[in-house]
């Protein structure tokens, strides 16, 4: 199997090294340049390489955490903390944070449940930012002060 994919890699390094070589000049128009092949090759070469290491991070991921009892409750607590942050940043949301009409004007179309949804969104990025900053802080104080 290491033979195997060391093979593997060395061809797509073999193969990614000739694309590169085709690369259009650097004083070409963008637009033309994405159309290249050997752009279009570099970016499958890419996703393909972004796909493998995705499928098997997920699949190492989840044998791991599968074998270990603890870590899966532990992990079930923490999807559900951030299950409980989402609820309650949308909750908090009010969804009239952003006057519909200047939206409009402004020529972006949006309505009350969109903005709703940023306003979670965001609230959700402050709560949590929040929380790691005392998750930061706390045992530094606890540090301090237990001397």
């Amino acid at each position: 199997m290491h033979k195997i994919l060391k093979i593997v890699l060395i061809v797509v390094g073999v193969l990614s090294a000739i694309l590169w070589y085709f690369l259009p000049p650097k004083d070409m128009p963008a637009a033309e340049a994405a159309q290249s092949g050997a752009m279009n090759g570099m970016f499958w070469i890419t996703y393909l390489l972004l796909a493998i290491a995705v499928i098997f991070a997920l699949l190492f991921t989840l044998k791991n955490l599968f074998s270990n009892p603890k870590g899966l409750k532990k992990t079930l607590f923490v999807i559900g903390g951030f299950l409980l942050v989402v609820v309650i940043s949308y909750v908090l949301s009010s969804g009239t944070d952003v006057s519909i009409e200047e939206m409009a004007n402004r020529g972006v179309a949006t309505s009350e449940s969109t903005i709703k949804k940023i306003g979670m969104g965001l609230n959700v990025f402050f709560i949590l930012t929040a929380v790691a900053i005392v998750l930061m802080v706390l045992p530094g104080l606890k540090k301090l002060f237990s001397k």
